[in-house]
């Protein structure tokens, strides 16, 4: 209970406390702040989120969700119905657009401190780390002309399983047998999920799997070459630099293989204008994917950004049925369930793990 209160005068006798030696001491206190004042410093210290920050957090999770779902079902249009069959092409494109927007995130709207290459060591690391992190985006922009985005997201949510093993390999960091174990029915599903899909191509779950096992890579790769103080980048500026780099790498691969893929555009664009407005669309939505990703983590938590990314998976396949009327089974259906399921288990296994080591 606040009580307003005037200022009040105290006064001591000579000699009573040696502290205090004058005849009058004056302790001013304060004004009653008014209500505004009160709750503006209250929220403060509520052990909960504000309505507004909570509706702020929802809708960053939102846009994340129709970000990632978006460029799936962009990608799988362009490369499956629209006839635009230029995988390699379509991610340099993105890359462009991550490294311009990257730009004009950091150094115009200075949503996250802009951080320089210290040395050419470092440089070296980042580019590594692009070309990785390129042959996981063909090969999953590829796998969409094959396979169904369902299938595709199946496929995608057995990155533990890779991780786990690229660690081991690289690292010789070894997980506890419950961790381990948790990876069983994430491998389980996928060969479930694969013996019972009805639009199965054996070449786009090839290129799937590769892209599942670059991300795994490069998330391995990328804690062992970026481990000091000095050498670790925030996500925004790593984009920044392995985008250009990216974009690099890609253009001669899709000169030699795709063809003159601009001069074919061009002419698309002549014929069907739209093609511009989703290829720039597509580019766009491709940054939002790794800008929302990072409001979600700084609003949220890693671990949150995880258990969302085991549902978007969901989301994703069920959504892209809905729209593309692809062919499912029960048995695939079970299969993609049972990888969740394990995904979800791995998590969890990881978590307690870490809890005890520490």
């Amino acid at each position: 209970m606040v009580v307003e209160s005037h200022a009040q005068t105290w006064t001591t006798r000579r000699g009573s406390n040696p502290r205090l030696e004058t005849d009058q001491q004056h302790i001013d206190i304060p004004a009653t702040p008014t209500a505004d004042d009160r709750n503006n410093n209250f929220a403060g210290f509520l052990p909960f989120p504000s309505p507004s920050q909570n509706v702020a957090t929802a809708l960053i999770i939102l846009s994340w969700y129709l970000s990632n779902i978006g460029v799936l079902l962009l990608n799988k249009y362009l490369l499956s119905f629209y006839g635009y069959r230029y995988p390699i092409f379509l991610t340099m494109i993105h890359m462009v657009s991550c490294a311009l927007y990257s730009f004009v995130a950091i150094h115009w709207l200075e949503l996250v401190p802009y951080q320089p290459i210290l040395s050419r060591r470092q440089l070296l690391k980042i580019a590594a780390l692009s070309a990785i992190f390129c042959f996981s985006v063909v090969c999953g922009n590829t796998s969409l002309r094959y396979l169904p985005v369902s299938f595709n997201q199946a496929i995608g949510a057995t990155t533990p399983f890779f991780t786990a093993v690229f660690a081991f390999l690289i690292t010789c960091k070894k997980e506890s047998a419950e961790v381990y174990c948790a990876l069983l029915p994430v491998v389980l599903g996928i060969v479930l999920a694969s013996n019972s899909e009805p639009l199965f191509h054996l070449f786009g779950f090839l290129v799937c799997l590769g892209s599942t096992a670059g991300r795994a890579l490069k998330s391995v790769v990328q804690g062992i070459l970026l481990t000091s103080e000095a050498e670790r980048l925030h996500s925004m500026n790593l984009l920044m630099y392995m985008a250009p780099m990216a974009s690099l790498i890609l253009l001669p691969l899709t000169l030699y293989i795709e063809g003159n893929v601009a001069r074919i555009t061009l002419e698309k664009a002549r014929e069907d204008g739209w093609v511009i407005f989703l290829l720039v669309g597509n580019a766009t939505v491709a940054y939002l994917v790794n800008l929302t990703n990072f409001l979600v983590t700084k609003h949220t938590s890693a671990l949150t950004l995880q258990v969302l990314g085991n549902a978007k998976a969901a989301v994703a396949a069920v959504v892209s049925v809905l729209i593309f009327r692809n062919p499912v089974t029960v048995m695939g259906m079970t299969g993609f369930a049972v990888t969740i399921m394990g995904v979800v288990l791995y998590s969890e296994a990881k978590k307690r793990s870490k809890g005890a080591n520490h």
